[in-house]
């Protein structure tokens, strides 16, 4: 008989669409800036933000790419899937600094197609055909942090 896995516990509850579209705009920024994910994240239904720490602030020809990217992946209709392992096979592929104190053994891995994989026990859409258009709301740069305010439509 085959055990299942144990995992931590999940106390938000979040809106697919936004929750996964933010995945794609962590890499998206991870491939265009060369920066880690996001250091702060509030991911609502209405508008969201997500902080991330940069050298300089994006120009605005780099937040029109950030846009477009995104929304070109989106377009994709990429399959969002789930798969689990453990924390050792995960330690050579993710940053497990995130991870709760006395975080289970096994960590599930959210993946959007062949774009992003990342260690995440939120609540997604089977397909980025479900999330909208993304639009950057509004953004500024400060001290080092990026901060960026999105909305789907």
């Amino acid at each position: 008989m085959e055990q299942q896995p144990q995992l931590n516990e999940h106390n938000k509850q979040e809106y697919p669409p936004m929750h996964t579209c933010e995945h794609i705009v962590n890499r998206t920024m991870v491939n265009l800036f060369g920066c880690g994910r996001a250091v702060s994240a509030h991911i609502e239904r209405k508008k969201s933000k997500l902080d991330f720490a940069l050298s300089q602030a994006p120009t605005d020809e780099e937040i029109e790419q950030i846009e477009a990217k995104v929304n070109e992946v989106i377009a994709r209709h990429l399959d969002v899937t789930v798969k689990f392992i453990s924390q050792q096979e995960a330690a050579g592929q993710f940053d497990l600094k995130r991870l709760p104190e006395g975080a289970s053994d096994t960590v599930r891995v959210v993946s959007v197609g062949d774009y992003d994989d990342c260690l995440c026990i939120g609540t997604h859409v089977a397909n980025t055909s479900e999330i909208g258009t993304f639009k950057i709301i509004s953004h500024d740069y400060k001290d080092g942090i990026f901060r960026m305010r999105f909305k789907l439509i």
